[in-house]
């Protein structure tokens, strides 16, 4: 099976709403558990253009705001549909996700 790593950020009051997506997405799934994820506080950085519509922030200026960094995994059949999930429970306009494909530890 071949799996991707998958990282976002969320505001506080959209952490549970986003991992709840992931994991009903096939997500953060290993074996009998759910929800597996690791997440910690920081600080979003980002300056919304003009025709932007922030969710947090103000348009013109740089903004620095408290949020939470969702790092999970899942089969890359499932990609897309984490992806699409995370989007859709994401209160941000442009949400950041990366995917990162991960080595077949072992083929190593």
């Amino acid at each position: 099976m071949s799996q991707v790593y998958i990282v976002t950020t969320v505001p506080e009051d959209s952490l549970e709403p986003v991992l709840d997506a992931i994991s009903s997405a096939g997500g953060g799934i290993i074996g009998h558990y759910t929800h597996c994820a690791f997440t910690n506080a920081g600080i979003g950085r980002f300056k919304p253009g003009d025709s932007a519509k922030p969710h947090l922030g103000d348009v013109g200026k740089i903004n620095a705001e408290p949020e939470w960094r969702i790092e999970t995994f899942c089969d890359r059949t499932q990609a897309k549909a984490v992806v699409e999930a995370i989007r859709a429970a994401h209160p941000y306009e442009q949400p950041v996700i990366y995917v990162i494909p991960l080595l077949d530890i072992n083929t190593l």
